[in-house]
């Protein structure tokens, strides 16, 4: 049997074109879940930026203040919460930082605590959706976006970072970033976002934003200006400076000073619009249908297949890829500190 959409126009008004606002009320009372981790060798100023993005003091820097302190000795998962309003719209953040993260002589899995984390997230909620009773509105710990740091001072990507890009990009939604690039001329710094654009085409990254069918034109073209501007080129700076008489967040060099909202001085500005006020959303949204639905699947063939085999443990679920859990575990531990070792 098939059906025939037929558009009609009601003869007099019903009222249901409301429905927008009423979803908008319910959504304002609960508020927004978004999840960032961080990710890069310390000294790329990454505590300083994420503060920067959202206009506060979300994390302090867990680096080393000075070269007699020791290093962290494995990459270790740091997570600070908090809540932000603004115009009435509540948004619930978790900074997720990894000091200790390429600090090696040796980084040989350094990324291993990082893959573990995020699969953990996506292993606890999918245990809650399982539940016979679960919870109205499940707490929401999947990592919604990495933002990766590279260094300005290299021509091209390390094996580090090919091999961690890969690795993330793979289960999370990954936005490159060249971190202080205010130590970079234009002219280097537009070589340097060259390289590393090809570098990404030739290892196939699947960076985000992903192409999709469902976009309209113009969401498919804003789609294609980001990934042009991929990896963006930023500045942070948690100080004001007065700059032709206007206070304005920035910094004050022996050369000169920079202003970190100046489109013409670095691309901040392009990195904030894109995760806040236009790609929001879509990153939640990307992280529930995306990767965790691949991983949710996986695990749930895994337990199919558990299941049908009497020869296997009932509740064994098989490793997914590096760095997996073998099992849903029992306990999360996404609200403190996790120490990892590599």
């Amino acid at each position: 049997m098939s059906f025939e959409e037929v558009i009609a126009q009601p003869q007099k008004y019903v009222g249901f074109d409301t429905i927008t606002t009423q979803i908008e009320n319910r959504l304002l009372k609960r508020g927004f879940q978004f999840n960032v981790m961080c990710v890069g060798k310390s000294g790329l100023g990454k505590s300083t930026l994420v503060n920067t993005l959202f206009s506060s003091s979300l994390t302090k820097s867990n680096g080393r203040h000075s070269a007699a302190e020791p290093i962290e000795k494995t990459t270790e998962i740091k997570v600070s919460s908090h809540v932000l309003m603004e115009n009435n719209v509540r948004l619930n953040i978790n900074v997720i930082d990894t000091p200790g993260f390429g600090d090696q002589i040796n980084n040989e899995k350094c990324w291993e605590p990082l893959v573990k984390y995020i699969k953990e997230q996506h292993s606890q909620y999918l245990r809650k959706e399982l539940t016979a009773q679960r919870e109205r509105f499940i707490v929401d710990s999947r990592v919604h976006c990495i933002l990766y740091f590279l260094s300005p001072h290299v021509k091209e990507l390390g094996e580090l970072d090919i091999i961690c890009l890969k690795k993330l990009s793979e289960i999370a939604n990954v936005v490159p970033i060249i971190a202080k690039s205010d130590s970079l001329t234009l002219d280097e710094r537009n070589e340097l976002k060259k390289n590393y654009q090809n570098s990404f085409l030739k290892h196939n990254f699947n960076i985000y934003p992903y192409d999709n069918e469902d976009l309209y034109d113009d969401e498919r073209q804003l789609n294609e200006d980001i990934k042009s501007l991929i990896p963006f080129a930023v500045v942070g700076s948690e100080k004001e400076i007065v700059i032709n008489g206007e206070a304005v967040r920035g910094r004050k060099t022996r050369w000169g000073a920079i202003n970190v909202e100046d489109v013409s001085q670095c691309e901040f500005v392009f990195l904030r619009d894109f995760l806040t006020r236009t790609h929001l959303q879509d990153l939640i949204e990307t992280t529930s249908l995306i990767h965790y639905e691949s991983f949710r699947s996986k695990q749930l063939i895994a337990l199919k297949e558990n299941a049908s085999n009497p020869n296997r443990s009932s509740n064994a679920v098989p490793s997914s890829g590096n760095g997996a859990p073998s099992t849903l575990p029992e306990k999360s531990q996404s609200n403190g500190a996790i120490h990892s070792k590599a």
